[in-house]
């Protein structure tokens, strides 16, 4: 069994362009894409936060790129788990301008970026290392681990 992270790389609006320039990233945004197909993410903006939706209902394949892990059934119940405790959290804005704007990394309790949110749930559930060594985990910084942790698995 697998789930995929999904990097969005495509152009978006203008908040896609904001997070780009914040985290000089590729990528401006990342879905957890669990077993099922469902996806759980945050979206700036998003009156729901922390939510769960199907996959590609909104952009086409080819404006991601993806990174499948394995997983087992318990670190898949340990991600639902963490889903369920954060469910509606908002996005982490004032931490994520804060942060890039002044020396000071600024993390605001309760809120999230996809890419921290997605990371926080992978290290969880034990199912990538090492994802604890950055305080500012970009969408691009996390893409870069999870391609390098999927190479090692091959």
């Amino acid at each position: 069994m697998e789930l995929c992270v999904a990097f969005y790389k495509g152009e978006g609006g203008y908040h896609n362009k904001i997070v780009r320039w914040s985290t000089q990233s590729e990528y401006s945004h990342a879905e957890l894409i669990m077993p099922d197909g469902i996806s759980i993410s945050i979206k700036p903006f998003d009156p729901l936060g922390i939510r769960k939706k199907l996959f590609f209902e909104e952009e086409p394949l080819e404006d991601y790129d993806m990174v499948c892990i394995p997983v087992n059934q318990t670190q898949v119940e340990t991600i639902e788990t963490f889903f369920k405790d954060t469910k509606g959290d908002g996005y982490d804005w004032p931490g994520m301008l804060i942060s890039k704007l002044t020396p000071f990394f600024v993390k605001r309790t309760g809120r999230w970026y996809c890419s921290e949110w997605i990371a926080y749930a992978l290290r969880l559930a034990g199912a990538v290392e090492h994802l604890y060594h950055y305080n500012d985990l970009t969408p691009q910084r996390l893409y870069e681990i999870l391609q390098s942790h999927a190479n090692k698995s091959n």
